[in-house]
């Protein structure tokens, strides 16, 4: 007996994939209709679909799951890492018919069709994947349901006008209007607070500071060095975030403020290649980018290999053997953390002013807890710091 497969698109309910190079996939709409662009990226997490979507890092970018079967656990109101689903669409190959977890309030349809998020399913998932690493991320669009019939000549015009990601600044999307204040969490000695630029924060970021002891000012991005002062912080914290840190130079020259200041600071992805830029180095865009929650991580000061949660399309250039000094004349800088599948430069430390950073995510609520005490590194920095200062 011959079995025949079911056809992937059957009726008039469609959506198409289309790469900024031509190369098209024809599946099935998937939350809501209508037209997306955007970078198209891969994540390779195999769970943690709920915190990869609300985090603000993947604004601007379509995001595709290389695990094949997405939302059978649902979405649930404690695990959102910001205010809605912030990817500009969202590709998977089989998503769940049910939901099955205590926890779930909604299905993660659902929720995508509320946010006006347009996604597509049913396609080959694992071609694309090898496509962009082959090629590179690059535009895309998704055209689904009415939209889907469009021209393809007019659907990959839509895709190649799109902007790219490269020079674009995209924290004022995802910022908070006005300052928030989480407070440091009870029962923990209270250390002061601290002043955080949002320039795409998750929460769970949020709650590791205060749980460490701080008081955690939330600022938006348009925060100057006087609003920060403000605060009375006793360090600075860069989250992460979408964009180019090219195109954020008044938050590098902010930031060098702080650095002048001798105010401690420790800043996460986005807040990294800040960073660096404040100490005078480049960046540059990654082919494909590290997301996912699986990446490997070599401490250079301690030897130890860390399986770390990634988002990110650049990086920062610096030496990564050795001291070396800071073009912008803040003292001596290391390369603290190597990415071991490329060599990429995952940390700097500053030895001469209290300041380091990670280009990953340590409070990674739905990934590995490897790089977690990373926040306990920051606290014994600024206490320490507070110790200098109030002896001398």
């Amino acid at each position: 007996m011959t079995l025949t497969p079911a056809p992937t698109t059957p009726g008039p309910a469609r959506a198409v994939l289309v790469l900024e190079d031509g190369t098209r996939h024809v599946g099935r709409p998937y939350g809501a209709e209508g037209i997306t662009l955007g970078e198209v990226v891969f994540s390779t997490g195999m769970s943690g679909y709920q915190e990869t979507l609300t985090d603000p890092s993947y604004a601007g970018q379509i995001v595709l799951q290389t695990a094949p079967h997405i939302g059978n656990t649902g979405m649930n109101e404690e695990d959102p890492e910001s205010r809605r689903i912030w990817v500009s669409g969202y590709i998977v190959r089989d998503p769940s018919r049910v939901v099955s977890n205590w926890r779930a309030n909604s299905s993660l349809d659902d929720l995508l069709v509320r946010d006006g998020i347009v996604g597509i399913r049913g396609i080959d998932t694992r071609a694309v994947t090898r496509h962009i690493r082959a090629a590179g991320s690059m535009r895309g669009g998704i055209f689904s349901g009415a939209d889907a019939e469009r021209d393809p000549e007019e659907q990959l015009r839509l895709v190649t006008e799109a902007p790219e990601m490269s020079g674009r600044n995209l924290s004022a999307e995802v910022s908070v209007a006005e300052t928030q204040v989480t407070p440091a969490a009870e029962g923990v000695a209270r250390i002061g607070n601290l002043a955080v630029l949002d320039l795409g924060v998750k929460q769970a970021t949020l709650d590791n500071l205060a749980a460490r002891g701080f008081d955690v000012h939330v600022l938006p991005q348009t925060a100057t060095i006087d609003d920060i002062r403000a605060v009375d912080p006793v360090a600075v914290f860069y989250s992460n975030g979408p964009g180019d840190p090219a195109a954020s130079d008044g938050h590098v020259a902010v930031l060098r403020e702080v650095l002048d200041e001798g105010l401690p600071f420790f800043g996460i992805c986005f807040g990294n290649q800040l960073l660096g830029r404040a100490l005078g180095l480049g960046t540059y865009k990654l082919p494909f980018g590290h997301r996912g929650i699986n990446q490997p991580v070599l401490d250079k000061a301690t030897g130890r290999v860390e399986i770390t949660a990634h988002n990110h399309g650049f990086a920062v250039e610096a030496p990564l053997d050795g001291a070396f000094d800071s073009p912008n004349g803040y003292g001596r800088v290391e390369v603290s953390h190597v990415g071991l599948n490329d060599r990429v430069v995952e940390g700097l430390r500053a030895l001469d002013i209290p300041a380091f950073s990670v280009q990953y995510h340590p409070e990674a609520a739905a990934g590995p807890h490897d790089a977690n005490y990373l926040f306990d590194r920051f606290r014994d920095l600024v206490v320490a710091t507070i110790s200098e200062k109030d002896a001398q």
